[in-house]
């Protein structure tokens, strides 16, 4: 196994704890976003962006070229400072980073979970920009996970889940884990019915899912494309829908539909089998939905994104990818969960290679992460915090030089 040496040795470090000059008004006041790119061969840097909060860049040499890298390190001790997604105010949306930690009043920020970024498969039916994987925000269950095979992004490492998802839990410690969606449909009339289905672009055959008002004005007709394992399949014809407003069913209809969900209301989806079985709910039938993520974790996470885990118990994951270099974002837990590390590579153009996936990996094992997991990359890729004087700062050298619009990312709040 390959280890980084040189400017990542020097840069290794057990937890941020740094004395800082800014005051605690400077550390909060209200930034404005502008963009950094740094050469790839450029010196390293070390910056205390907030009070517990750290970031870092510095340039690892690898087989294919030199790559530029930003880090950012995150005391989840030290008072004030915490962690929460970053969320652009609807499942089906997308924001650039930057503007989401503005609004969010984070002081960094990056890029999350892979999404349905187009549908070139599916002529006519419109992208959702909902994420592949489960998120929680607040202790609240937003979205759970798409079938494996309906998933956008790299291949997941062997053992990997669409359920697997890094954060952080009620007793405030940064860890991976793996969020299950078990939900019923309960009616007086038509008895239980089984809920596989929560704010997802893709539902598994014959299932219901459930949408809510979080899910934003993008239309539903995607949730029906594609099968468990082929995301390129035909959408179904045997769809059904069903509108429940205070726990009774006001409509239905024969197609998925679009528009904001009332927050006094919900939709239930269904296709194949689930069509059918939502076709015996008619208008004035009484409705009773109940969900949960489910985790094997210690703690319910208060955040949570899917991301794809490459390093366990400090050590790379066997068999990962070594040949194909692309920027890259990833999330990492040290200390036990105690310190979270944020990381983002520049992007294609200029002198910087990107990493493999392997690299990744043993970049963050490198920089004592217990635990470690890739979020997406390429043209997302992105880590953003606020520089001396306040601003919001893109830090990583953007793909093709713009800022894309994403789903979901972490955030870091300190004060």
């Amino acid at each position: 196994m390959k280890r980084f040496k040189g400017a990542v040795a020097v840069l290794v470090f057990a937890g941020v704890g740094v004395a800082s000059s800014w005051t605690s008004a400077s550390a909060s006041a209200p930034p404005s976003v502008r963009a950094a790119a740094v050469p790839a061969d450029a010196a390293p840097v070390s910056e205390v962006v907030a009070p517990g909060v750290e970031y870092r860049a510095f340039t690892v040499p690898t087989s294919h070229g030199s790559a530029r890298v930003h880090v950012l390190t995150v005391d989840l001790d030290r008072r004030g400072v915490r962690a929460g997604l970053l969320f652009p105010g609807a499942v089906a949306a997308r924001e650039k980073v930057s503007v989401m930690a503005a609004r969010q009043g984070a002081v960094a920020a990056v890029n999350g979970d892979f999404f349905n970024i187009e549908e070139s498969q599916h002529p006519g039916v419109q992208p959702t920009g909902a994420t592949s994987g489960p998120a929680v925000r607040a202790g609240r269950a937003l979205k759970a996970a798409v079938p494996d095979g309906q998933r956008f992004g790299w291949t997941l490492p062997q053992g990997g889940s669409t359920e697997d998802v890094f954060g952080v839990g009620t007793d405030g410690l940064a860890r991976t884990g793996r969020l299950t969606l078990h939900g019923h449909i309960r009616t007086t009339a038509h008895g239980t019915l089984s809920l596989r289905g929560l704010n997802q672009y893709a539902l598994p055959v014959g299932s219901i899912g459930l949408f809510t008002p979080s899910w934003g004005t993008m239309s539903r007709a995607r949730a029906v494309c594609g099968t468990d394992n082929n995301r390129a399949a035909p959408c179904t014809q045997d769809a059904y829908e069903v509108t429940v407003r205070r726990g009774i069913v006001r409509s239905t209809s024969s197609a998925p539909g679009s528009g904001q969900i009332p927050a006094d209301s919900i939709v239930l989806l269904g296709r194949e089998a689930g069509a059918d079985a939502l076709r015996a709910l008619t208008p004035g039938t009484a409705v009773r939905v109940d969900y949960h993520l489910a985790s094997a974790g210690r703690a319910p996470f208060t955040f949570a994104l899917g991301a794809h885990p490459i390093v366990e118990r400090g050590r790379p994951f066997p068999g990962l990818d070594t040949v194909v270099a692309e920027p890259r974002s990833a999330v990492g837990a040290a200390r036990g969960g105690h310190v979270m590390r944020l990381l983002s590579t520049d992007g294609r153009e200029g002198t910087s290679s990107g990493l493999t996936v392997n690299e990744l990996a043993d970049l963050l094992a490198t920089l004592g992460c217990d635990t470690g997991a890739y979020v997406d990359g390429g043209g997302s890729a992105t880590l953003a915090t606020r520089d001396r004087t306040g601003h919001l700062v893109v830090r990583n050298a953007l793909d093709h030089g713009a800022e894309r619009a994403v789903s979901n990312g972490v955030a870091v709040y300190s004060r």
